[in-house]
């Protein structure tokens, strides 16, 4: 265990007495979560002297905020996506460090690269915060672009619940992948691009991973392409890209192309030529969800935990005390409840991913 130093250190000066110390560890506050005895803030929505960060999506991390702690491994995406200036202090998965007397550290996701689980240990009790997060259900359902899931002992646990009604049980990647490299092969052999629409951090680089570069070339939106070198620079393998205007008019014909929904029958969509499009989300469990995205094609991937998913990683926990954040809280907490556990929820502003592709349809293609 260390201290911290420079922007993130804290006293018991700085101490933020609301709450007390005999109060819960995490509280909600009109910022977002807060640790009252840390005195510092966990994926806040509003700005904040110090802030603890999940992972990188939009929803979880925003500007604004004085002082940054997240995984060191973030650190390429979260500079791309707030700035190359903030003051961010990256910690290794499991290092400890003290904050105000409160001991914090960062443990796998499995959600997207560097996503993290904040464990706040104080006075004997451990809280967690878990942000998004994926657990592998079934043989080839590995997420290989980022650290697996690891399930961390606590009194309380607060969980997401994004898919967390009983419909939502995903196949394993390995299964979707396969189907989108044969929805490929088949436009290739017709002649016709390959549009795959899903979320340009995490999703995309999930599916980029998973292509089969022998049947074509492989295009990105500029929406993409970043955070493609934040994960190459990571140590993460992803086939060659390139931009499509660089590809010849035979060369289109069996590509496939990955970019963000916001592009989907845009001028940069148009360019492709004659193409079918699929959109690749949990979203997509659902025809309804389907027919409203309006795409040839719906692949069922996810990144967040489905309902088998969560209940395994909220038992794994071992923890008696269940927050749920987002998602489908009534359903969750009621299944808590009935599981002889005491629930309830924080009112977030947290979301599915969609809330990242705004800046989608300003970057550069």
């Amino acid at each position: 265990m260390r201290d911290t130093c420079g922007p993130m250190a804290g006293t018991d000066s700085a101490r933020n007495d609301a709450g007390g110390d005999s109060g819960d560890l995490i509280v909600l506050r009109p910022e977002g979560l807060y640790c009252p005895a840390g005195d510092f803030h966990i994926d806040p929505w509003r700005p904040v002297a110090r802030a603890v960060l999940t992972h990188a999506h939009a929803d979880h991390a925003r500007g604004g905020h004085g002082a940054y702690l997240a995984t060191a491994v973030s650190e390429g995406v979260l500079r791309i996506r707030l700035g190359a200036g903030i003051a961010l202090q990256g910690l290794a998965y499991g290092e400890r460090v003290e904050m105000n007397g409160v001991r914090v550290s960062l443990h796998p996701a499995g959600h997207v690269l560097g996503s993290a689980q904040v464990r706040v240990e104080h006075r004997g009790r451990v809280w967690v915060a878990s942000g998004d997060y994926f657990v592998s259900g079934v043989d080839g359902d590995a997420n290989p672009t980022c650290t697996p899931f690891e399930p961390v002992p606590c009194d309380c646990f607060i969980t997401e619940s994004t898919f967390g009604l009983p419909i939502y049980r995903w196949r394993a990647h390995r299964e979707v992948q396969d189907e989108i490299n044969a929805w490929w092969r088949s436009n290739a052999g017709a002649g016709r691009a390959s549009l795959l629409l899903c979320y340009s951090f995490g999703k995309a680089q999930r599916l980029l991973a998973g292509l089969d570069p022998s049947i074509g070339p492989i295009a990105v939106h500029g929406a993409v392409a970043p955070i493609n070198e934040a994960y190459r620079a990571a140590g993460v393998a992803l086939p060659a890209t390139r931009c499509i205007d660089e590809l010849s008019k035979a060369e289109l014909a069996r590509a496939i192309a990955i970019a963000p929904p916001a592009v989907q029958r845009s001028a940069w969509a148009r360019r492709l030529g004659e193409h079918s499009d699929a959109f690749a989300s949990g979203w997509m469990q659902l025809r309804g969800a389907r027919r409203r995205q309006g795409v040839d094609r719906g692949f069922v991937l996810s990144d967040h935990a489905d309902w088998p998913g969560l209940r395994r990683a909220i038992r794994a926990t071992g923890a008696e005390h269940v927050i749920v954040t987002h998602g489908y809280e009534a359903v969750m907490v009621r299944w808590l409840v009935e599981q002889g556990l005491r629930a309830g929820s924080f009112v977030t502003e947290y979301g599915v991913e969609a809330s990242d592709e705004s800046e989608a349809a300003n970057t550069p293609p």
